[in-house]
């Protein structure tokens, strides 16, 4: 026993040691976003979205990734699908503060931590018992319901930004999410495209067909999904508050998180307890 622990904590150690470097430096990009008044040079819009990320990611993301690390070195395949969610969203997360963010003193920092996240994330899903976490589920596990709801929010981001990206084609007006940002290009449905919606497909097929891929897919979403529409809620009340827009995106927001706390909720809870 103490040599297959032994074994299975030397597999773990890339990962784990890639993991406590990015809460680290998470932490530190997060809390100095917070408290340094002249870090961030984008516009109002984007300066007033950056606080709701560097907020949600100290005083939530980083603690989930640290427990999760904690007890998924104990033997817990839910924590351990947790930490990948908890890596994926800072993957996508930093994604964002490297090539959405005006330059400036913490780029090196973003940098760091969107390499050190995928390595993380690499390591972690090859050292996956893959097959021993799908079979942790009950039968009853409702794959349709959770997704269906993948689907849904992939279907409905989709539509967005294909209509938006359509239409610029078609009118050569620019999307409103470029124009506000002072982008050169859509971040966000760059992002989404390709690190969001094929994920979401991919997973609520493989999940639906109960194949174990589907599982850890799906295992890594139901936390990136509720966390990251989290900031964008906070964001929602944020821009709002501080006079920027007169348009709140609260209700869509709060309904995606609560819909997506809702999914992860019925995929952990038919995870079974004796692991």
């Amino acid at each position: 026993m103490n040599k297959e622990k032994k074994m299975k904590d030397k597999k773990l150690k890339p990962v784990t040691t890639l993991s406590t470097l990015i809460a680290i430096l998470a932490t530190f990009a997060s809390a100095g976003g917070l408290l340094l008044d002249n870090l961030y040079h984008d516009n109002a819009f984007v300066t007033t979205t950056w606080l709701g990320n560097d907020a949600v990611t100290l005083f939530l993301a980083v603690p989930i990734l640290v427990a999760a690390m904690i007890f998924a070195k104990r033997g817990s395949f839910r924590a351990q699908l947790i930490w990948m969610g908890a890596l994926d969203y800072m993957l996508y997360n930093y994604a964002f503060y490297l090539f959405g963010a005006a330059f400036n003193w913490f780029f090196l920092v973003y940098a760091a931590l969107l390499a050190l996240s995928i390595f993380a994330l690499i390591f972690g899903l090859v050292n996956l018992e893959v097959n021993g976490i799908s079979q942790q589920f009950r039968k009853e596990t409702p794959v349709k319901w959770i997704g269906g709801y993948f689907l849904f929010v992939a279907s409905g981001l989709g539509l967005v930004y294909l209509i938006q990206s359509i239409g610029f084609i078609a009118t050569d007006n620019v999307p409103a999410i470029v124009t506000i940002t002072g982008h050169p290009t859509n971040v966000v449905f760059a992002l989404d495209l390709t690190l969001v919606i094929p994920w979401l497909i991919l997973g609520a097929v493989w999940l639906i067909k109960r194949q174990p891929w589907g599982y850890v897919i799906a295992g890594i979403l139901s936390v990136k999904g509720p966390l990251y529409t989290l900031v964008l809620a906070v964001n929602s009340i944020l821009v709002v508050n501080a006079g920027i827009s007169d348009t709140s995106e609260l209700p869509l927001w709060g309904t995606l998180t609560a819909l997506g706390l809702i999914a992860n909720v019925l995929f952990y809870a038919n995870m079974k307890w004796k692991e």
